[in-house]
């Protein structure tokens, strides 16, 4: 017994398809590291559980074979790992199935940009290792109490497991309603899946079959990660059409606020930045202004406002309202702007175009970098985040953490995290951000304006909303004592359904 158990704490296998510092396309990957490594420090003994990409194997410590697994109609061999994460003790495996996952670069995409023609065959292969796993393999000797999975790509786990009376308790997150994990009805038959689950019960959706509701479905408990999107994903607006569902899961279905990597996302101690700082001495983060401007290839202007972004190139993130906008905000002279992502090809080519037209003040990076994101968090003024919808958002997060003022909308996590200004919050000390309601380029104006006055008219307002910001605890602590809660509520659940089976 390891010695987290002996303290009363649960063993969990927290399975994810990207973890940071592994693999990383968006924020699932920095919570599938947080939180295993939250719930480590709280006494349990939580394990993460990921494929085995190319640049996994190269990171992970200490990596050995743990088990050969025989698994019928699969192409070649599959292998379980073990090790550990390069940057924490936190014991990471990966499942080694070459023919599958043996591919550089983007876990889900080729290099044109477009999906694998077979993620369904190799997120089902994940799956069904995940549920062997979860079940118990003789030579790990450790089984999980609670299967902690994660989005579309971790769906079918809990189909699989659900026909088993001794499985763990079986916990699912949805990151974002958006990534379903769809596919058409020759899939379904290719997969070689029971046919009773072409079914409104099972994973049948609209004629389609869906991952996701694979782990809605046939999970003990279900969440979302923030309050807000919990609500807003019952309604057929935000809902993605999964909304009836959610709406009958009741209070199996609940929203928890991810936190951040306080480790990692740090600016007294972020050994990337070329100045650290802190809520004491913010007249340091100025000289990560200059680096960023001098990164971004932009003049050196010590007066000019800085806005960032980082995120994916897309519509839900308000990258089209941003653009329209650009004109007006450009033409304030002393505004400077830089951006960083990837996602939708004609987004990419018009920001590109867009800031050759605007040298001096408009710099985009196409492409994710991880130590540029930091800089952009640590040495702008301002972060845009205008989503039309964002679960969770990691980035307004960070950016309180920096003392760098968040513009969103007021959806999902965004609006759980940031505190509007205005003359009565701001005397209440409780302002960290500017948020707007309507998803247009008119309504971001009106708070980017809002910004501009206070930045250029009320210089100690605009500290204090600075360091208001940096004072929010938004660490992984308070939300890693919510899941401890909510792995309770799964673990109970499953004692009940045990035991109505068994009266």
């Amino acid at each position: 017994m390891s010695p987290s158990l002996a303290r009363g704490g649960q063993a969990v296998l927290f399975a994810s398809s990207e973890a940071h510092p592994l693999v990383k396309t968006g924020g699932l990957a920095d919570v599938a590291s947080s939180l295993p490594a939250a719930l480590r420090e709280l006494g349990h003994d939580a394990r993460l559980i990921i494929p085995a990409y190319p640049q996994a194997k190269r990171l992970v410590r200490e990596l050995r074979v743990l088990s050969e697994l025989s698994l019928k109609n699969t192409q070649g061999p599959v292998s379980l790992l073990g090790g550990l994460l390069p940057d924490r003790d936190l014991p990471v495996y990966l499942v080694e199935a070459p023919a599958y996952f043996c591919r550089e670069g983007n876990p889900y995409t080729d290099v044109s940009g477009g999906d694998w023609g077979d993620n369904p065959e190799r997120f089902l292969l994940f799956a069904r290792v995940l549920a062997r796993v979860a079940l118990g393999l003789p030579t790990l000797d450790w089984r999980p109490d609670v299967l902690h999975c994660n989005d579309w790509q971790t769906g079918l786990a809990p189909v699989f497991l659900d026909r088993y009376e001794e499985r763990p308790a079986v916990v699912f997150t949805v990151h974002n309603l958006a990534y379903q994990g769809v596919f058409e009805r020759a899939t379904f038959d290719r997969l070689g899946l029971p046919p009773a689950l072409w079914s409104i019960g099972g994973v049948e959706f609209h004629q389609r079959m869906s991952f996701l509701k694979g782990g809605l479905v046939f999970s003990d408990r279900i969440n979302t990660v923030s309050p807000t999107y919990a609500t807003e994903a019952r309604t057929a607006t935000y809902g993605c059409g999964l909304d009836g569902l959610l709406r009958q899961l009741g209070s199996r279905f609940q929203g928890i606020l991810n936190g951040i990597d306080y480790r990692t996302w740090d600016p007294l101690q972020d050994a990337t930045l070329p100045q650290n700082y802190g809520r004491d001495s913010l007249e340091l983060k100025a000289a990560n202004k200059v680096a960023l401007q001098h990164h971004f290839d932009l003049p050196h202007a010590e007066h000019s406002l800085v806005l960032g972004h980082v995120g994916r190139l897309v519509e839900q993130k308000g990258v089209d309202m941003i653009l329209d906008l650009l004109p007006r905000l450009l033409a304030q002279g002393d505004v400077q702007l830089v951006m960083q992502g990837e996602g939708e090809r004609a987004l990419e080519q018009r920001l590109l175009e867009q800031a050759a037209h605007y040298p001096s003040q408009l710099s985009v990076r196409i492409g994710y970098d991880e130590a540029r994101a930091h800089l952009i968090e640590a040495g702008s003024d301002l972060f845009l985040m205008p989503s039309r919808f964002e679960p969770c958002g990691l980035n307004q997060m960070y950016s309180l953490r920096y003392g760098t003022v968040p513009i969103v909308r007021r959806t999902g996590g965004l609006a759980d995290t940031v505190v509007d200004t205005n003359p009565h919050t701001l005397a209440g000390n409780e302002a960290t951000g500017f948020l707007f309601d309507s998803p247009d380029a008119e309504a971001l104006w009106d708070a980017l304006e809002r910004a501009l006055d206070l930045y250029h008219q009320a210089p100690e307002r605009w500290r204090q909303l600075m360091q208001t910001g940096m004072a929010q605890d938004l660490s992984w602590e308070a939300s890693a004592k919510r899941y401890e809660l909510f792995y309770q509520e799964a673990l109970g659940a499953r004692l009940e359904q045990n035991e109505a089976l068994s009266a």
